[in-house]
């Protein structure tokens, strides 16, 4: 059933949005200064050509343990990302979900865009996998949460 939501999802947008990930990618590596963010922008992308059957989530909240990426410094890159990428890419998710939102069928398709905006205002500290491995991350870290 993803492959067939994937489908529709790189034709309304998603292969668009997809691109210009990649292409704040390329951007990032020419400046040098960018290079951390670059791999992001990469992984992101290729998420956002085929997001079904895939999820964003938080590498803490996967592996219960801090890294760069989900401290301070983390917090700090997200601040630089949003000032000079992730608000243009956020805004190309958004209006992609208006267009969505047009139609019933659309629905499905601009609730996805709206994740992707959201990751795209803070993607440090984030990672891509598997649907079913968020959903068992997130119920370890309640079983953890609750036997405290």
């Amino acid at each position: 059933m993803s492959e067939i939501g994937n489908f529709f999802w790189f034709i309304l947008g998603g292969g668009f949005m997809g691109l210009a990930w990649w292409l704040s990618g390329f951007l990032a590596i020419i400046t040098i200064y960018g290079i951390p963010w670059a791999k992001s922008c990469f992984v992101i992308g290729y998420f956002s050509f085929l997001p079904f059957g895939k999820e964003a989530i938080n590498r803490k909240l996967l592996t219960e343990q801090d890294d760069i990426g989900t401290g301070s410094l983390g917090k700090a890159g997200n601040l630089i990302w949003l000032i000079f990428a992730g608000i243009w890419l956020a805004l190309g998710h958004v209006m992609f979900a208006a267009v969505c939102f047009i139609s019933i069928l659309g629905i499905p398709f601009g609730i996805q865009h709206l994740k992707l905006a959201g990751l795209a205002l803070a993607p440090i500290g984030q990672t891509i996998v598997a649907k079913e491995v968020a959903v068992a991350a997130r119920n370890r870290h309640a079983q953890t949460k609750l036997s405290k």
